[in-house]
């Protein structure tokens, strides 16, 4: 059965000569995974959105209930970006986020307040200039709302340090409107960094230590 849909990507593997899996959070079914053929050429339009971390796609695909992969039959970009494939700090944030939202998200059943919590997110750090290196930590706190597990300060404590606790309701006041008034040091961001991946750990089966973490890091410093 053909079925249409938006569609995030998340996660890329290799597959085979000129096959990709690709791993998307889909508006009308959650979390995908497609066998995909890619054209060898570089300048391959179905390369170039399938292999951009969290690329905002349309996509028709042979919708198979039982299958563990889909078969893709054509992409088309939905929202083209204008800075975040090129911005080197927003790349960086794109690649940590792709790697935490496949970890956290693969399990997840179709969600479109979630798809719109995603799209709605990475469409304003797309347009975004200047002061935004609270982006992470705000995206994944209000993430955690969709998902089920919005902290509250005793659970929080279960993870912070002595002298740590006035973090937790100054976190949860952050938006995207107000997160630029939030000033942290480096070691605090990279701590607060660390806490809420700790936490995500608590309530997300096999969550593992993120490798684009230190990475991520860095940049925001």
């Amino acid at each position: 059965m053909l079925e249409k849909t938006r569609g995030i990507v998340l996660h890329t593997l290799r597959y085979a000569d000129q096959k990709v899996i690709v791993t998307m959070f889909t508006e009308r079914h959650g979390a995908v995974s497609f066998m995909v053929r890619v054209p060898r050429s570089r300048k391959s339009v179905v390369q170039n959105v399938l292999l951009s971390p969290l690329s905002l796609l349309e996509v028709d695909f042979d919708y198979q209930e039982q299958a563990r992969l889909q078969r893709l039959v054509d992409v088309r970009v939905d929202v083209p970006y204008q800075s975040l494939p090129y911005n080197p700090m927003k790349q960086t944030i794109a690649l940590f986020l792709s790697e935490f939202l496949y970890y956290s998200l693969r399990e997840e059943q179709t969600n479109p307040e979630l798809y719109a919590y995603l799209e709605h997110s990475l469409m304003w750090l797309d347009v975004r200039t200047e002061r935004f290196a609270n982006f992470p930590l705000t995206f994944l706190i209000r993430l955690s709302r969709f998902l089920g597990f919005w902290p509250d300060n005793e659970e929080a404590r279960r993870i912070l340090r002595q002298g740590e606790e006035a973090y937790v309701p100054l976190i949860l006041r952050m938006d995207f409107g107000t997160m630029h008034l939030f000033r942290f040091t480096r070691e605090q961001r990279t701590r607060l960094m660390e806490v809420l991946n700790d936490y995500y750990r608590l309530h997300v089966p096999h969550f593992p230590e993120l490798r684009s973490m230190a990475i991520l890091r860095e940049v925001l410093s």
